[in-house]
């Protein structure tokens, strides 16, 4: 069952929590919030945005849509209006955290740019289970901008506030950007293991009878299949190899056309034909965009 709140002011009721300053805005230090208990339902629904920096024990977990995120070191999350998250606990011992909420609903944005370029930040989609890791200094910069936000909610609300609010969310989310973007940098064993199920799902797929069934592989399948978003993929491929999900698909999927042109004599039409490819010019037309050759020259090279 899903809890559906679309006020920030029911959210605060439903946690046990004073009314907040702002009906649009609201920043909430989680030691205030009532603990859970293990046979709480917590399935939710919000119609506003999350931005979360907060450490949780005792075998408390947060569910994301369908996956759990991973909170082992990471602190901060990232969640969107109407999407599903949950709140599960192993045992009977209070949930014990600590750290700060930030809700932001959509009309608080309206009439601003940031209405718009919020839904270009990347981590706010991610159907990737991981949270964002903080140094201890890169937290204390996160904190500091909540409370100045905090701040500025409690302050008397004139003609200023939402603009100097807005500002402050700005700097914030590049804060987050930048440091996601380290994050991907620095966690490279996890990152190149994504990399190597990314090889091993295309191979597979191209080795077996699904690629002429139901043709090239799309990013979204691929994205699918890796239990990540298609955004969070791109984003790992672009730094990991300079190359978009599709130019990646494409580049393997030539690597096959190779093998195949140098070491089979099937005709470039029935290769077309095993790679997934309708008309077999359209697969000449890929190979030569890639290769600089068509898929006859190419084969003649090993003559």
């Amino acid at each position: 069952m899903v809890k559906k709140i679309k006020t920030i002011s029911e959210f605060h009721q439903v946690r046990g929590l004073p009314k907040p300053e702002h009906p649009l805005i609201s920043v909430i230090n989680v030691k205030t919030v009532k603990h859970l208990h293990a046979d709480e339902l917590m399935n939710l629904a919000l119609d506003f945005y999350i931005i979360a920096l907060k450490r949780i024990f005792n075998n408390g977990k947060l569910k994301y849509g369908q996956q759990l995120y991973d909170f082992d070191e990471g602190v901060m999350s990232f969640m969107s209006p109407n999407q599903v998250f949950s709140i599960s606990i192993d045992n009977n011992e209070d949930l014990k955290q600590s750290g700060y909420v930030l809700l932001i609903h959509p009309d608080f944005l309206w009439n601003t740019p940031l209405a718009k370029t919020i839904r270009q930040y990347e981590y706010f989609d991610y159907s990737v289970n991981e949270a964002l890791f903080l140094s201890e200094k890169e937290e204390k910069t996160i904190i500091e901008i909540i409370e100045n936000i905090q701040q500025e909610c409690q302050s008397t609300i004139d003609n200023f506030s939402q603009n100097i609010i807005i500002a402050h969310l700005e700097t914030l989310l590049s804060y987050a950007d930048r440091f996601y973007h380290r994050q991907f940098l620095i966690r490279k064993k996890a990152n190149h293991q994504t990399l190597d199920r990314l090889e091993k799902l295309l191979s597979d797929y191209f080795n077996s009878d699904d690629i002429i069934r139901k043709g090239l592989p799309s990013v979204q399948f691929v994205s699918d299949k890796l239990n990540v978003s298609v955004s969070y993929l791109s984003r790992l491929l672009k730094t990991l190899t300079g190359q978009s999900t599709q130019q990646f698909i494409h580049d393997k999927l030539i690597e096959k056309a190779k093998e195949k042109l140098s070491t089979t004599e099937l005709s470039v039409s029935e290769i077309a034909y095993t790679l997934g490819f309708e008309h077999s010019q359209s697969f000449s037309k890929l190979f030569k965009s890639k290769t600089n050759q068509s898929p006859l020259e190419f084969r003649q090279s090993f003559n």
